[in-house]
This record gives C-alpha cells, structure tokens and sequence, in this order.
C-alpha cells in the first residue's frame, strides 16, 4: 500500500464522468475514480470545510464512529475489478470494513484519516501527472538539441542555451 492524497474531484471534458484524483506523488501518478455526483459533491464540500445545516450521510458515518469511541485508522482502495475501485474501512478496533472508494474517501477527507492505495492499482489505473514547468523545461532543451550544431559543443564557452527571458543582459 502507497499513500496517496486526495487532489480532489474533476469533471472530464471529454465524457462528463466526474473523478476524484488520488495522487501517489512518489510515483508521479494519479489515480483517477469514477464517482457519482453525490459523492463528487460530498468529498469536494468537505475538502472545502463547507458545513451543511443538517448532517450529511458522511458526516453522520463520522459522528458515529466518535460517538462510539471508534477512530477510522485510514482508508485504503484494495482492488480494482472491472473498472469498479473496491475499499476498506480499517477502524481503530482492526475491523475491516468493505466499502464504495467514492464513500470512503468522503469519510476520510471528513476524518482526516489517510487514504492508502495498492501499488498496483496505482501501476494499472495511474495516470502520468504532467507538470507544466517541467514540461515548459524539456520543450526548450529539446529546441536547444534541434538547432544545435557540433560546432556549439566545440566553440570556446561551449554550448550557448538561449535566455529565458528576452531582456538584453
């Protein structure tokens, strides 16, 4: 099992599924979970500390657990079948609880419990997470190797690499 964070919940443009991302930073990955707009709505209403006049199912699973004295140790996702993401509840007692990820992770974004994911649920649904700035850096090293010439390796100074900025020095 792999910590991963809870980036949060998505629409994709494409298809208009909606997502929550689970990002296993280590592995540069994001696990994206199909999700329903109820959960979507849940998990993206507790990310932003947003408290409705009335408990909501998972916030009434929370109030529970402490009420009964029973913490949530952490959330892992311990299958993928399918297309179909399977969790467990672990409770502060060892007991498993077999659980829908989208509702487990709402209990955990609501607990502040961890969420844990299988590596090779992260190796098999993970996507490539892209970051804009390294990216930006390999576009202009790749330019740089386009237009050099063997003579910039070999010129008194070696290889000249453009400016970033266009600002005379």
């Amino acid at each position: 099992m792999v910590p991963v964070d809870v980036v949060g919940v998505r629409q994709q443009q494409q298809d208009q599924e909606i997502v929550v991302l689970l990002l296993d930073a280590a592995a540069e990955l994001a696990v994206p979970i199909v999700i329903g707009a109820r959960e979507a709505s849940a998990i993206a209403m507790a990310q932003a500390g947003v408290a409705t006049p009335r408990p909501m199912t998972h916030d009434l699973l929370r109030d529970l657990l402490e009420a009964v004295g029973v913490g949530l140790d952490r959330v892992e996702i311990v299958a993928l079948d399918g297309g179909v993401f399977f969790a467990e509840l672990v409770l502060s007692t060892g007991v498993r609880l077999d659980s829908r990820a989208s509702d487990a992770i709402a209990l955990a974004v609501r607990t502040g419990s961890p969420v844990l994911c299988s590596a090779e649920i992260v190796a098999a649904a993970g996507v490539e997470v892209v970051d804009n700035t390294q990216q930006r850096e390999m576009e202009r090293f790749r330019d740089f190797l386009d237009h050099a010439t063997a003579e910039d390796f070999t010129a008194p100074g070696g290889p000249h690499e453009p400016d970033v900025d266009d600002t005379p020095p």
